[in-house]
């Protein structure tokens, strides 16, 4: 076995360690951890592909990570190199920039050939927050559904754990430097081990109950978060310490190799539900069997190790470990535009193959001509040519890096800040009769839609933009005053954005009338007393508290009606009133209090597919191309009106012949753009719908 020196490998590629004893000298090259690595990417890449669940090979990386990057960092501190913490940082660079260089500027062409321009914004943004490591947090601020493969998620949403990783090197650089100047200067250098494990041990402490802390009140958030991710990044780190003094049994060695490997291949199928649970204490399983695979053959030489780890360092097990990096960074944009071009949630058998055999192929490839290259020089080459190759491949990554940045960058500084969109603002109602063109045949002339689909995103109703909505971080009860605040009469609407979007229609009808309007809204949450009140998959804890609160509100604070949301899109097609909104009328007519309950908007989805009207129009759709029919959007008959018959103070309706034609529910009406995203109205189509509104309400509140 050859020995190599462990300072030349860098964590970026998560693999390469040198197991050292307490003086330094080498034992042996662990290529267990590459087959580790290898093996570790391969369920991410499958599961993703296939299964939609996490596999917890991603956090078998972050342990990896933790434990060869601390390593390399005390190994240096402890060293008499005087600039040893630059010398780490360019090696650094050097080793994460180049491929992701490489994979961001191939997804910005493809986002340009394939994705509607609606889209570009949003990838450029990810890009950069890519190349600067905190996408996980661009992510956490839209809670966005990691296992969610589907046209919809973007590209680049696998470098969360990047950007996660990133921020750790950082963090570790800082602590590690600071502790070896510190211990210098009291003359005590080596106290720098102990007191980083001081360290690591609080802070992993201090993690691990944030993270269990947040699955249970923030999970969407907590997924992403970089310090409840910390303890995992730690954990390796701790290892980093203490493997080279520490001593196993031969039996405790098996033991632990067998333990690890098994956790490694079974995790993804023993926890189904590990985007809810991870990085929490279900996280414990990757977490602890990545550990045990690595003490299982610490300052062992490779005729000592146990059989598993044998097998982790079968050749084609290193070779993907060699890969795996590159890999990581392929195989999530390849699958997402194939979704795309195929319009589908799910890549198939034969298209999973397909997306995986090319992720492999252009990992080898960037391995081999991005990565090799930059590497240290091996021994017997050629100095001339290895010079060479390295300035040109080097040259290459700086060039494409430039551009891909000048890019992004110039693109989102033309678009958000040089010309940024604007809403439609109030429109001309003979021009832009919207909902009235089918609620009472109003003419519609030829003129431009509006809002254009690079404005509709700013087309929020007021509580979005006047922080009169509870977030998916705030659990207290948020609520303002709309319409006529000197009024006699109120109107409470409740409930989630879906109730919020017809707050423009019904703030028409308020100046008109004259009548109060108290918002008490949430993202993601309908009114609902269910324990398991969850929002595109992902659970909100709180919603149920939330809704148990605001129902206590109104009944202090007894508005003339409460509006609210009847039913909801079934998974099934078509839409139902769930039992749990049978549970919220019969809480608010025991407490006297009368309800409008109207029926939801159609939802833009293509069977369980979400879509947004911007994108399908600015892909070179039309207005009826990119709806839907209206037998796949809703039922044929209002669902909530059979259920509300047993409520007398529960009022049914329905304006989905305002939204939707006979046999279509289209994306436009009357030269208005109906939807902002999938299923929320733009606030110009909302107020259009004032007149059909007030129509049916009429004989319900008597105000007018």
């Amino acid at each position: 076995m050859t020995e190599v020196d462990a300072d030349s490998v860098h964590p970026a590629e998560q693999a390469r360690l040198t197991t050292a004893t307490p003086t330094g000298r080498g034992l042996g090259y662990r290529f267990d951890l590459d087959g580790l690595r290898g093996l570790a990417i391969a369920l991410v890449v499958v599961f993703h592909v296939w299964f939609g669940r996490v596999s917890g090979g991603v956090d078998v990386f972050l342990v990896l990570s933790g434990f060869f990057f601390t390593g390399l960092l005390l190994r240096r501190a402890e060293s008499p190199e005087p600039f040893w913490a630059w010398s780490v940082v360019r090696r650094t660079l050097r080793r994460l920039v180049p491929a992701m260089t490489v994979v961001l500027a191939a997804v910005v062409v493809a986002t340009v050939v394939l994705l509607p321009y609606t889209q570009w914004s949003t990838a450029a943004a990810q890009v950069l927050s890519s190349l600067f490591y905190y996408q996980n947090w661009q992510l956490a601020l839209t809670w966005s559904d990691y296992l969610a493969a589907d046209p919809s998620v973007s590209p680049l949403q696998h470098l969360w754990s990047m950007s996660v990783q990133g921020q750790f090197y950082l963090a570790a650089l800082l602590a590690v430097a600071a502790t070896a100047w510190l211990c210098a200067r009291l003359a005590q250098p080596g106290r720098i081990r102990a007191t980083i494990g001081a360290v690591v041990v609080a802070v992993s402490m201090a993690s691990f109950g944030y993270a269990a802390y947040g699955v249970a009140t923030n999970q969407g958030w907590n997924y992403y978060d970089s310090f409840a991710r910390g303890w995992e990044l730690l954990v390796g780190a701790g290892l980093a310490v203490v493997a080279p003094s520490l001593v196993v049994w031969r039996q405790v060695r098996v033991a632990l190799s067998v333990f690890g490997v098994l956790g490694v291949v079974l995790c993804g199928w023993l926890i189904i539900d590990g985007a809810n649970r991870f990085p929490g204490p279900a996280a414990l399983l990757p977490v602890c069997a990545t550990a045990a695979v690595i003490l299982s053959a610490t300052q062992l030489r490779f005729a000592d190790w146990p059989w598993p780890n044998r097998l982790l360092a079968h050749p084609a097990m290193r070779w993907l470990g060699e890969i795996a990096y590159p890999l990581y960074l392929w195989h999530w944009p390849i699958l997402i535009f194939f979704l795309t071009e195929r319009g589908n949630t799910h890549a198939g058998l034969v298209g999973g193959i397909g997306v995986i055999g090319l992720s492999v192929v252009l990992a080898w490839m960037t391995h081999r001509w991005i990565e090799q290259p930059l590497r240290q020089r091996t021994a017997g080459s050629d100095d001339a040519g290895y010079t060479r190759s390295r300035h040109l491949v080097g040259s290459a990554v700086a060039v494409l890096l430039v551009a891909t940045v000048t890019v992004t960058a110039g693109w989102q500084f033309a678009v958000v800040q040089v010309n940024p969109p604007v809403a439609a603002g109030e429109l001309d109602s003979e021009k832009y009769p919207g909902a009235e063109a089918l609620a009472s045949g109003a003419e519609v002339p030829d003129e431009p839609m509006r809002p254009t689909v690079f404005a509709a995103p700013t087309e929020v109703p007021p509580p979005t933009a006047d922080g009169c909505i509870a977030d998916w971080d705030t659990r207290d009860v948020v609520t303002c005053t709309y319409g006529d605040p000197d009024a006699d009469r109120t109107l409470a609407l409740v409930g989630s954005s879906h109730a919020e979007h017809w707050l423009p229609a019904l703030q028409v009808l308020a100046t008109e009338h004259s009548f109060r309007i108290q918002v008490y809204l949430k993202m993601g949450c309908p009114l609902t007393l269910a324990e398991d009140a969850s929002y595109k998959g992902e659970p909100i804890p709180d919603c149920r508290d939330w809704s148990a609160e605001v129902i206590d509100r109104l009944d202090a604070d007894r508005p003339d009606w409460v509006f609210t949301t009847g039913t909801r899109p079934s998974d099934e097609g078509g839409d139902e009133t769930p039992a749990d909104y049978l549970h919220v009328w019969t809480a608010l007519s025991d407490r006297g209090l009368n309800v409008v309950a109207i029926r939801d908007t159609p939802w833009l989805r293509r069977g369980t597919l979400r879509y947004k009207a911007t994108d399908c129009l600015a892909g070179g759709g039309n207005r009826t191309s990119c709806g839907m029919r209206r037998e796949d959007a809703l039922d044929p008959v209002n669902p909530g009106l059979e259920p509300a018959s047993a409520f007398p103070s529960v009022f049914p309706i329905d304006l989905t012949d305002a939204v939707c034609e006979p046999t279509l529910c289209a994306v436009a009406e009357g030269n208005i753009l109906i939807y902002h995203d999938e299923h929320h109205l733009t606030a110009s189509y909302s107020r259009s719908l004032a007149g059909p509104l007030g129509r049916e309400l009429q004989p319900i509140l008597g105000w007018w």
